[in-house]
């Protein structure tokens, strides 16, 4: 019984450190993807060459590498931050969601008004109607994010453990209309014409890797847990 017992921890912990080093493999594969893409999109944009290539700048900047390091700040295994205390995550965390949504606003306007002296329909597209959309939502979703850093505001309807859930699972929805945006927009025929072969492959996966690494972050961090209505 007791060697019984003893064969079942060592599975335990083989079975652990399998699942650790897979997320940090994960992790750092996002990490690489974030960068590679952030700087493959810049190199092609080209920011200040006119007024639309600061959308694609912006867009990438904020969704594809603010916001994925702000999530896998959290990380327990891949995060950059992760011998920190959790309170400087936390203030890492909502200043890069900060400079995203700030990012994506600008994005927005820039390709707004280029649209406007062009004389062009706005968002006619499904990479345009995502993208707005997912623009207003990570508005939304950023000042929803304000009541984890004052949860007193809220303590009568819901607690912390609550507020902390539901700000990861919309926060998920929010990521992945950010990378379907991402992935729209790099099939769009402004990126396919100017960056062709193996790279614009390379960073038509990058979205959907981004997704599939924070989902399995998240999932496993939060949505796996038991709240208490």
């Amino acid at each position: 019984m007791a060697e019984s017992s003893n064969q079942e921890r060592r599975d335990f912990c083989l079975s652990s450190a399998t699942c650790s080093r897979r997320s940090f493999a994960l992790g750092m594969v996002a990490h690489a993807a974030a960068v590679i893409l952030a700087a493959v999109v810049i190199y092609t944009a080209w920011p200040g060459s006119s007024l639309f290539s600061w959308h694609p700048t912006l867009m990438v900047t904020g969704y594809g590498l603010l916001m994925t390091e702000a999530i896998l700040m959290f990380s327990p295994e891949s995060s950059l931050m992760i011998n920190a205390m959790r309170k400087s995550k936390v203030r890492f965390h909502w200043i890069l969601q900060a400079g995203a949504v700030v990012c994506a606003v600008g994005g927005l306007m820039a390709i707004y008004l280029n649209k406007e002296r062009m004389g062009k329909d706005h968002f006619v597209s499904w990479h345009g109607l995502i993208g707005v959309t997912t623009v207003f939502y990570s508005v939304v979703q950023s000042m929803g994010g304000i009541n984890l850093l004052y949860p007193k505001l809220l303590k009568s309807w819901m607690t912390l453990a609550q507020l902390k859930m539901y700000h990861a699972t919309f926060g998920l929805l929010g990521y992945a209309l950010a990378c379907s945006s991402l992935a729209l927009g790099i099939n769009s025929n402004w990126f396919s014409q100017e960056l062709e072969g193996m790279l614009w492959v390379v960073c038509l996966c990058c979205p959907a890797i981004l997704a599939l690494v924070i989902m399995q972050q998240v999932t496993t961090a939060y949505l796996g847990r038991r709240i208490k209505i």
